[in-house]
């Protein structure tokens, strides 16, 4: 086999360890063989579809089995699966599907009333497929063979992140490139791979069973599955709607979980909460690793954990959609907890300075956070952003997403912070221009500005600065029925400060530290 193609892989691996377990869900268990043969399926309604290279099928789907043979069905055919927030409003999801324009689009049935309101206001026509029954005669109808399509590494594959507007943008990837930025190059922390047939080889050699908590619209918890996929181990899915500690930790004793994913604070708080209360419940003596990505996991945190998983370790990763994975710090029972957040990074990974190069460890200069090699192809149908983001600079071509960080002597880099002011409340971006221009959409409202600020769970929650209309009062309650209507929960402010004059710079801008310090 010469291809990166993740279809191309994936199948290798099929046939490699058919018979092994490949994934558990609520009621169903699927080996290698089955899921192909399901993923073949799906491919099928998708060619009948007129679905091809380039094609996109949007996943507006919670955790299951579907999910995965979705992505794997649209690697088959050359498509590129699109992931679609299950929380977003009909506003949000109309600007999605406009600027994805998906040819196939596989729904919840509960969010089908939401979906054909974006798509009639947009004057789409996909082809729809509900979850559950729907889903389920068109795979029984099709014919399991795989399908004959000519596939190489540089097919495309499209994860929907926020944009600096607020709007979720497409970060577009090559095969081979997210296989080795993103999924750990077919062996995370081993020798690096060099041909595709290493990978067949890491799989039927090396087994796991990984558990992503986290919903697989977010690209932690789907490039953890495919990871794991690869490596010829065993997803073990969550499908409660909802995040439940006590429900997670059965799960991961009874499937004997090895690795448990999970998104910072906001899921690491209440699971090392449940363990306290309920110390002798769980027999976790088989979960070895827990991985945290996309949002901050605080040392006491992270340190509660470990007191009661004292065999595990507990490891912080740090990536972004633009950059993949860039690094990790592990940290074991006993281990001084360092209140920095610190990394240990991949070579391809810089602070780079004004100048564009690379900062020397220990210089003690702080910039931004950089990532060249194996880096997306830009942003879906938006050059202007692509070329801010993804720079040419002195010969080399590097993913700046905005992070600002600083070399440390040994080489790790310290985080320091966004150079965007976006928010990150549990995993989930919120971006303060989005929710502002909706707060000043309110009648009783002059002007708003709003801000993240320390939240014990989420890491970050949103906050707002108002600035009443005068001879007008504000009513909280109206204020965030009325957001709501606009946006996702999660962007709704949960704290807001009322004040006579919202206090801006000589540029217009607002002054950040005065609203954060309103909140005090």
């Amino acid at each position: 086999m010469e291809s990166w193609n993740l279809g191309d892989l994936f199948e290798a691996v099929v046939d490699a360890v058919g018979p092994r377990e490949a994934v558990v869900t609520a009621g169903v268990r699927l080996s290698f063989t089955d899921l192909d043969r399901r993923a073949n399926q799906l491919a099928a309604v998708l060619t009948a579809a007129g679905v091809g290279r380039g094609d996109h099928v949007a996943l507006a789907l919670l955790n299951g089995n579907e999910y995965l043979e979705a992505m794997l069905a649209a690697f088959k055919v050359a498509a590129s699966p699109v992931n679609v927030n299950t929380r977003y409003t009909p506003a949000e999801l109309t600007h999605l599907l406009g600027d994805a324009r998906p040819s196939v689009v596989l729904v919840e049935p509960a969010l089908r009333p939401h979906l054909d309101t974006a798509l009639g206001e947009l004057g789409l026509d996909p082809l729809v497929i509900e979850r559950g029954s729907d889903y389920e005669a068109r795979l029984a109808g099709a014919q399991p063979d795989r399908p004959s399509v000519a596939r190489n590494g540089d097919d495309r594959y499209v994860l929907y992140t926020g944009g600096t507007t607020g709007l979720p943008k497409g970060v577009v990837w090559r095969h081979r490139d997210l296989l080795f930025g993103a999924l750990g190059g077919g062996n995370p922390g081993g020798d690096p791979v060099t041909h595709p047939d290493q990978v067949v080889d890491i799989a039927r050699n090396g087994y796991t069973r990984c558990l992503p908590a986290s919903p697989f619209t977010h690209g932690t918890a789907h490039w953890t599955a495919l990871s794991t996929l690869l490596r010829g181990g065993t997803v073990v899915v969550d499908t409660g709607e909802h995040f439940e500690p006590a429900r997670l930790w059965s799960l991961a004793e009874a499937e004997r979980a090895g690795i448990l994913v999970i998104v910072g604070d906001a899921f690491a708080r209440p699971l090392a909460d449940a363990l306290a209360a309920e110390p002798d419940r769980w027999d976790l003596t088989e979960l070895v690793v827990v991985l945290s990505g996309g949002a901050v996991l605080s040392p006491a945190v992270r340190s509660e954990l470990l007191d009661h998983l004292p065999w595990a370790v507990v490891v912080d990763g740090y990536g972004t959609s633009e950059t993949g994975g860039q690094g990790q710090m592990p940290v074991f029972s006993g281990q001084r907890a360092d209140t920095a957040t610190r990394f240990h990074v991949d070579e391809d990974t810089a602070v780079l300075d004004d100048t564009g190069r690379p900062a020397p460890p220990g210089s003690g200069l702080v910039g931004r956070l950089a990532r060249k090699g194996h880096i997306p192809v830009g942003y879906l149908g938006d050059p202007e952003a692509t070329d801010e983001t993804f720079v040419e600079l002195h010969g080399q071509r590097w993913a700046i997403p905005g992070d600002l960080a600083r070399v440390e002597a040994d080489g790790s880099i310290t985080l320091l912070g966004r150079g965007s002011q976006s928010i990150n409340s549990g995993g989930e971006k919120v971006f303060p221009e989005e929710v502002e221009k909706v707060l000043k959409a309110h009648p009783a409202v002059f002007d708003a500005v709003v801000v993240g600020i320390p939240h014990p769970r989420f890491g970050e929650q949103v906050a707002a600065v108002i600035q009443p209309r005068e001879g007008m009062a504000v009513d909280l309650d109206d204020l965030r029925r009325h957001v709501r209507v606009h946006l996702a929960d999660f962007k709704t402010p949960r704290q807001v400060a009322t004040v006579p004059e919202l206090i801006r710079r000589p540029t217009g801008k607002p002054d950040l530290a005065w609203a954060r310090a309103q909140f005090s």
